[in-house]
């Protein structure tokens, strides 16, 4: 891992864990809200009730946010891990309605909570980025 993904990891990886354990103590009405949300946007999770759809988020948050502050976990591993989580959340705002001004891709004040996913994109996309250019000098 170059000295340079450090910073990116950790308060990524941070970020992403602390609310991973936030939601698996979630109470019912939480996992109602999070999951209306998704199912909203997300058919595949309708079928699905909202506590077990909330404990699953929470694991794949946890996962994802112990596999950036992971050092033997690769670069690219935790990149793709990032790329794919911060990936369907910005589909969320992308997708949901409210969460975005009429014809724009600035949020409205329900989406900048949303919103700010975007950056966890660009942080996965570019440890991926880095992780392909080192393998091609290789």
């Amino acid at each position: 891992m170059k000295l340079s993904h450090i910073p990116l990891r950790v308060v990524t990886g941070a970020y992403i864990l602390h609310a991973g354990l936030e939601k698996w103590g979630g109470d019912e009405d939480t996992a109602k809200m999070i999951h209306g949300m998704a199912a909203g946007t997300y058919p595949v999770f309708e079928s699905m009730p909202p506590t077990r759809f909330l404990r699953l988020l929470a694991a794949g948050e946890i996962a994802t946010g112990a596999a950036l502050l992971t050092p033997m976990v690769s670069t690219a591993k935790a990149g793709a891990a990032l790329t794919g989580f911060s990936g369907a959340l910005v589909g969320l705002y992308a997708k949901t309605p409210g969460m975005r001004k009429p014809g724009s891709v600035w949020p409205t004040r329900q989406g900048t909570g949303i919103s700010k996913d975007v950056w966890m994109l660009g942080i996965g996309l570019a440890l991926l980025a880095d992780a392909m250019t080192n393998r091609k000098r290789s």
